[in-house]
């Protein structure tokens, strides 16, 4: 059974490389998404590539092999259906699961997962809709044709699908702002001078500066 840390670094490889489009990912890059030293990264990547689960290259960083995607894309799964599963069952809410579903990863057994996503009705997104891996690895609910709120003209008409920053502070502030995922609002500012994008959801204007709206996915509404 492969230890907690080496399921966080795969799952960590895996996220940055989707979210990135690439499949090489850069040392630096993991040691801040895993908030360790870059010397710590560069070891347990060697590690890692003496158990055939990554390709590493020196200066340049580390891809998954096909071992370590699967295993990668459990952990992804695990993870994704344990959000889901505090949110329907326990109503917690979307900035508190992270750090449980964190926590429950490593102990689930795939039995238990495969059930829980029976008792879910095989779902498609987790509560921030990021698509959830179903058992053979094949990711479910992809939003190709989602763009950034900053990719929005004012008098677009749009769905709120995916939110790329879970910061529990930041999530906290969208609900306080009553933005969730399926609302639907329209652009009425996107500024650049200004670094900002206002919308109106449900009768009220929600502003967001252009980084905080970077990390906010939308799908156009005809």
């Amino acid at each position: 059974m492969p230890s907690l840390t080496v399921e966080n670094y795969l799952k960590a490889i895996l996220q940055i490389a989707i979210s990135s489009g690439t499949t090489q990912v850069a040392t630096g890059r993991l040691a801040t998404a895993l908030e360790v030293a870059p010397g710590t990264v560069t070891s347990m990547l060697k590690t890692l590539a003496e158990a055939g689960l990554v390709d590493y290259t020196p200066y340049e960083g580390a891809k998954l092999t096909e071992s370590g995607r699967t295993l990668a894309l459990r952990m992804l799964r695990r993870h994704r259906l344990i959000e889901l599963f505090l949110v329907r069952t326990l109503n917690l809410t979307w900035d508190q699961v992270h750090a449980e579903a964190e926590n429950m990863e490593h102990a689930v057994s795939d039995f238990l997962i495969d059930h829980i996503d029976d008792f879910l009705g095989h779902p498609e997104c987790d509560p921030h809709g990021d698509p959830i891996p179903a058992a053979d690895g094949q990711m479910r609910g992809e939003t190709s044709n989602a763009i950034p709120l900053t990719g929005c003209d004012a008098g677009t008409k749009v769905r709120f699908v995916r939110v790329i920053d879970q910061g529990a502070d930041f999530l906290r502030y969208l609900s306080d702002q009553g933005l969730e995922l399926g609302s639907v609002g329209v652009v009425t500012l996107n500024s650049v001078e200004a670094g900002l994008v206002t919308a109106d959801i449900d009768d009220r204007s929600i502003s967001l500066g252009h980084r905080a709206a970077e990390h906010l996915l939308v799908e156009p509404v005809n």
